[in-house]
Protein backbone atom coordinates (compact mmCIF):
# COMPACT_ATOMS: atom_id res chain seq x y z
CA UNK A 1 0.00 0.00 0.00
CA UNK A 2 1.59 3.27 -1.08
CA UNK A 3 1.10 6.54 0.74
CA UNK A 4 -2.24 8.29 0.36
CA UNK A 5 -2.69 12.08 0.59
CA UNK A 6 -2.21 13.09 4.21
CA UNK A 7 -0.31 9.93 5.21
CA UNK A 8 2.91 10.50 7.12
CA UNK A 9 6.06 8.50 6.50
CA UNK A 10 6.82 5.78 9.02
CA UNK A 11 10.12 5.82 10.85
CA UNK A 12 10.93 2.13 10.46
CA UNK A 13 11.28 2.00 6.68
CA UNK A 14 14.51 3.72 5.62
CA UNK A 15 17.87 3.14 4.05
CA UNK A 16 21.31 4.74 3.75
CA UNK A 17 23.24 4.90 0.50
CA UNK A 18 26.93 5.72 0.34
CA UNK A 19 27.98 6.76 -3.18
CA UNK A 20 24.91 4.99 -4.54
CA UNK A 21 25.50 1.71 -2.67
CA UNK A 22 22.83 0.75 -0.12
CA UNK A 23 24.25 -0.03 3.34
CA UNK A 24 23.00 -3.46 4.32
CA UNK A 25 22.28 -3.10 8.04
CA UNK A 26 21.14 -0.08 10.03
CA UNK A 27 19.31 0.18 13.31
CA UNK A 28 18.78 3.93 13.56
CA UNK A 29 19.46 7.30 11.97
CA UNK A 30 19.14 10.19 14.42
CA UNK A 31 19.96 13.84 14.97
CA UNK A 32 19.99 14.75 11.28
CA UNK A 33 20.47 18.48 11.40
CA UNK A 34 21.88 21.43 9.54
CA UNK A 35 21.48 25.07 10.39
CA UNK A 36 21.85 28.49 8.90
CA UNK A 37 22.77 31.78 10.55
CA UNK A 38 20.05 34.40 10.79
CA UNK A 39 20.93 38.03 10.15
CA UNK A 40 18.75 40.56 11.92
CA UNK A 41 18.68 43.85 10.08
CA UNK A 42 17.13 46.97 11.67
CA UNK A 43 16.28 50.16 9.86
CA UNK A 44 13.91 53.09 10.10
CA UNK A 45 11.13 53.49 7.56
CA UNK A 46 10.32 56.73 5.70
CA UNK A 47 7.72 57.60 8.37
CA UNK A 48 10.28 57.15 11.17
CA UNK A 49 9.10 53.75 12.46
CA UNK A 50 11.60 51.00 13.27
CA UNK A 51 11.52 47.99 10.96
CA UNK A 52 13.18 44.68 11.76
CA UNK A 53 13.98 42.24 8.94
CA UNK A 54 15.48 38.80 9.21
CA UNK A 55 17.65 37.53 6.38
CA UNK A 56 19.29 34.17 5.73
CA UNK A 57 22.96 34.06 6.61
CA UNK A 58 25.75 31.57 6.09
CA UNK A 59 24.86 27.87 6.06
CA UNK A 60 26.71 25.68 8.54
CA UNK A 61 27.83 22.11 8.03
CA UNK A 62 25.52 19.42 9.38
CA UNK A 63 25.68 16.15 11.27
CA UNK A 64 23.74 12.98 11.93
CA UNK A 65 24.28 9.79 13.89
CA UNK A 66 23.83 6.29 12.51
CA UNK A 67 23.54 3.21 14.73
CA UNK A 68 24.22 -0.16 13.17
CA UNK A 69 24.85 -3.69 14.29
CA UNK A 70 28.57 -4.45 14.44
CA UNK A 71 28.58 -6.51 11.24
CA UNK A 72 31.14 -7.18 8.55
CA UNK A 73 29.52 -4.65 6.18
CA UNK A 74 32.52 -3.93 3.97
CA UNK A 75 31.18 -0.69 2.45
CA UNK A 76 30.46 1.04 5.73
CA UNK A 77 33.49 -0.35 7.57
CA UNK A 78 35.84 0.85 4.82
CA UNK A 79 34.23 4.31 4.90
CA UNK A 80 34.77 4.54 8.66
CA UNK A 81 38.39 3.40 8.28
CA UNK A 82 39.15 5.91 5.50
CA UNK A 83 37.69 8.72 7.63
CA UNK A 84 39.56 7.75 10.81
CA UNK A 85 42.83 7.30 8.89
CA UNK A 86 42.44 10.85 7.53
CA UNK A 87 42.32 9.78 3.88
CA UNK A 88 39.94 12.61 3.04
CA UNK A 89 40.33 12.17 -0.71
CA UNK A 90 38.50 8.86 -0.46
CA UNK A 91 36.63 9.43 2.83
CA UNK A 92 34.46 12.30 1.57
CA UNK A 93 31.47 10.65 -0.04
CA UNK A 94 27.96 11.59 -1.00
CA UNK A 95 25.41 9.77 1.14
CA UNK A 96 21.62 9.70 1.10
CA UNK A 97 19.09 8.81 3.76
CA UNK A 98 16.08 7.43 1.93
CA UNK A 99 12.61 7.21 3.46
CA UNK A 100 10.36 4.59 1.87
CA UNK A 101 6.64 3.87 1.76
CA UNK A 102 5.02 0.56 2.72
CA UNK A 103 6.05 -1.01 -0.59
CA UNK A 104 9.70 0.03 -0.24
CA UNK A 105 9.38 2.78 -2.86
CA UNK A 106 11.61 5.80 -2.17
CA UNK A 107 9.43 8.74 -1.14
CA UNK A 108 11.83 11.29 0.41
CA UNK A 109 15.60 11.68 0.22
CA UNK A 110 18.07 13.57 2.38
CA UNK A 111 21.30 13.95 0.39
CA UNK A 112 24.44 14.55 2.46
CA UNK A 113 27.13 16.11 0.25
CA UNK A 114 30.81 15.47 1.07
CA UNK A 115 29.99 13.35 4.11
CA UNK A 116 32.55 11.55 6.27
CA UNK A 117 32.65 9.80 9.64
CA UNK A 118 34.00 11.91 12.49
CA UNK A 119 33.22 9.69 15.49
CA UNK A 120 32.70 6.00 16.18
CA UNK A 121 31.37 4.69 19.50
CA UNK A 122 31.08 0.99 20.25
CA UNK A 123 28.35 -0.27 22.58
CA UNK A 124 29.30 -1.64 25.97
CA UNK A 125 30.28 -5.29 26.10
CA UNK A 126 29.68 -7.35 29.21
CA UNK A 127 30.31 -11.01 30.02
CA UNK A 128 27.04 -12.93 30.24
CA UNK A 129 25.03 -10.16 28.56
CA UNK A 130 22.62 -11.19 25.81
CA UNK A 131 22.67 -8.09 23.59
CA UNK A 132 23.74 -7.22 20.08
CA UNK A 133 26.92 -5.19 19.72
CA UNK A 134 26.34 -1.88 17.94
CA UNK A 135 28.40 0.96 16.51
CA UNK A 136 27.24 4.55 16.68
CA UNK A 137 28.83 6.54 13.87
CA UNK A 138 28.65 10.33 13.69
CA UNK A 139 28.61 11.61 10.13
CA UNK A 140 29.45 15.19 9.28
CA UNK A 141 28.57 16.72 5.93
CA UNK A 142 28.93 20.01 4.07
CA UNK A 143 25.48 20.39 2.56
CA UNK A 144 22.01 18.91 3.01
CA UNK A 145 19.70 18.69 0.00
CA UNK A 146 16.14 17.47 0.57
CA UNK A 147 14.02 16.06 -2.24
Amino acid sequence: MSLQPGDALTTHNFGLQIDGIMVEYLQEVSSLSMEQDVIEYQQVSADGKPVIKKLPGVKKAGECTVTRGATQSATFSEWIKESIDGNMGSARKNASIIMMDYQDNPVKRYHLRNAWCNKVEISAVKAGDAAAMTEQVSITFEELVIE
